[in-house]
């Protein structure tokens, strides 16, 4: 059963914190479009191994406090709540496991403030190398307005269709089984550009729902609670995050679990390869078949690597 919440101030924003067991603290951070409940598998294995698992609902998102303005959703800010997480909590560090803009956020964090983190777990997104160039205008040349991530910038427009029928929404955005790697590098490269719009429009997605009756449902209730602009919101920092990183040693020296998904079609292998030469001391598993939700879709494979890796790391 997923526990309930209990809330701590962290930040200056209430937080709504999930855990269970007692142990070493783990501490799981979701992406977009999720909240604290996608780790709903993992929080009672790791109780029952041995470990404290925590799993909170990030700023904007579930129960958790969603304030006003885009600045309020940079990474500085949602990097700053994990550490006012576990200063309310009394802890000095613990390991940290991420999955999409969960993953994005602890790569910052390991760059900035790695005393706070004992070990990094981390699914699906790499830690990519900081361009040169502002990465926004990298995917506008690259992918095109359509692109959702591009598109967030400069439109509510996603923030309003994603609202109007977030039943919808997770019927099209959470499903697996959609499509293979190699099926997607012999599409032409119009048909590679994600946008979400175009996704919504369809009446019909390939693939299999990921999700069951119960679990839509809770989904859907917390985003016709908190809506989606918040959510988006930290897409529209991606500039402000990398301005952030200008100096920064991209060298991250934390023991890494990646866990990769073959057939997560956001992220190009050579992108994990490029990982490797900054991430010292990085382990890589990869999960195939998989798509992008890693740890809703191949439950007991993402937990029985986690608990094996950390009974390998941990004292």
């Amino acid at each position: 059963m997923f526990p309930n919440p209990h809330f701590v101030d962290s930040n200056g924003i209430r937080m709504a914190v999930f855990e269970q067991g007692e142990g070493p603290a783990v501490i799981m951070v979701h992406g977009f479009p999720e909240l604290a409940y996608s780790w709903r598998h993992q929080i009672p294995v790791l109780a029952d191994a041995g470990f404290r698992a925590i799993a909170p609902d990030m700023r904007g998102y579930g129960q958790t406090d969603t304030p006003t303005g885009v600045a309020q959703y940079a990474a500085a800010e949602l990097i700053n709540d994990l550490i006012g997480l576990l200063d309310a909590l009394q802890l000095e560090r613990g390991v940290f496991v991420g999955h999409d803009w969960g993953a994005l956020v602890l790569w910052q964090m390991a760059m900035l403030a790695p005393e706070r983190i004992e070990r990094l777990i981390i699914l699906n997104i790499p830690h990519i190398p900081r361009p040169d160039v502002d990465p926004i205008e990298l995917m506008r040349s690259k992918f095109s307005e359509d692109f959702y991530i591009v598109n967030f910038q400069d439109s509510n427009d996603a923030d309003i269709a994603f609202a109007a029928d977030p039943g919808h929404f997770f019927d099209v955005m959470m499903r697996k089984n959609q499509i293979t790697r190699a099926l997607f590098d012999q599409l032409p490269p119009q048909m590679k550009v994600l946008s979400l719009l175009k996704a919504m429009a369809r009446e019909a997605s390939g693939g299999e729902a990921l999700l069951s009756d119960e679990e839509r449902a809770y989904y859907v209730r917390a985003f016709e609670h908190s809506g989606f602009t918040n959510p988006i919101n930290w897409y529209r920092n991606w500039t402000r995050n990398w301005k952030a990183l200008d100096g920064v040693d991209q060298v991250i020296n934390i023991p890494t679990l990646f866990i990769g998904a073959a057939d997560d079609v956001i992220i190009a292998p050579e992108q994990i390869d490029a990982m490797k030469s900054l991430v010292r001391n990085l382990t890589v598993e990869m999960l195939e078949p998989c798509g992008h939700w890693t740890q809703q879709e191949r439950p007991q494979d993402v937990n029985r690597l986690i608990v094996n890796w950390l009974s390998t790391k941990m004292p």
